[in-house]
């Protein structure tokens, strides 16, 4: 085969893939749109957002916010199968061996997601809400809440800690790509750690236990990164010396 026919057949089948991944997103989007009040009744019964009522300010809000709902749910059930479809477009060009190595990033990579997600909703989003409550009462402020400011708090803590969650796995690809190594991420150790604890100070309350909850699990991924990092490259120096 020549290559501008190989060149097409790979697009072809990006494409057929690409199809087949935004034809179950559009499935999902459906299925967000009847599960969205029950997805909006529960956050609205959690401990977070008990203690005061959801307001809307303009007729569009309750409207965006449920259609903000289906979206979510519809990605967060398309990304296994667009990580899988992306895994089986390359398939093709890895070994054995790398192709059962690289499979296993499908499920972990969504479920490190899943965890930093729910470390956001469960962990950090009650005490800043907290936080800023005790603020505004101490200052005499009504607290009158919109639904569409308080789903844009979840989301801007949620997601950026759903992508933290992802950096053990991302520093195992980089590793195996050979861009890092565990000696380079020992020596960039401490400047880590200060801007772990920069991005902890950024997405928590500024009181002391609050960045502290937050920077330890930041903290405690990198180290499993160094680990993770080590080990491969361990498993790797001993395959060369028996091969």
């Amino acid at each position: 085969m020549d290559r501008p026919s190989e060149m097409i057949g790979h697009l072809e089948e990006l494409r057929k893939r690409l199809i087949l991944v935004a034809a179950w997103f559009l499935l999902a989007l459906i299925g967000g749109l009847y599960v969205s009040p029950v997805i909006l009744n529960a956050v609205k019964d959690s401990p977070a957002a008990l203690s005061f009522h959801w307001n809307v300010f303009a007729l569009p809000d309750g409207l965006a916010i449920y259609m903000k709902c289906a979206v979510l749910f519809a990605v967060l059930l398309t990304l296994p199968l667009l990580l899988y479809q992306l895994w089986a477009f390359v398939r093709p060009g890895l070994s054995e061996q790398e192709a059962k190595g690289t499979l296993i990033y499908v499920p972990v990579s969504f479920a490190l997601f899943l965890s930093g997600a729910a470390f956001g909703y469960t962990v950090v989003l009650p005490m800043m809400i907290r936080f800023m409550q005790t603020i505004n009462r101490s200052i005499g402020a009504a607290e009158t809440y919109g639904i569409d400011r308080f789903f844009g708090l979840v989301f801007n803590v949620v997601f950026p800690l759903g992508i933290a969650f992802e950096l053990p796995l991302l520093v195992l690809f980089l590793t195996r790509l050979g861009l890092l190594t565990p000696e380079n991420l020992r020596k960039t150790r401490k400047y880590t750690y200060i801007g772990l604890a920069i991005v902890g100070a950024s997405i928590s309350p500024p009181d002391f236990f609050s960045h502290i909850a937050v920077t330890i699990p930041l903290i405690a991924l990198f180290e499993c990164s160094i680990l993770l990092s080590a080990r491969y490259v361990r498993r790797m120096n001993l395959s060369a010396g028996t091969s």
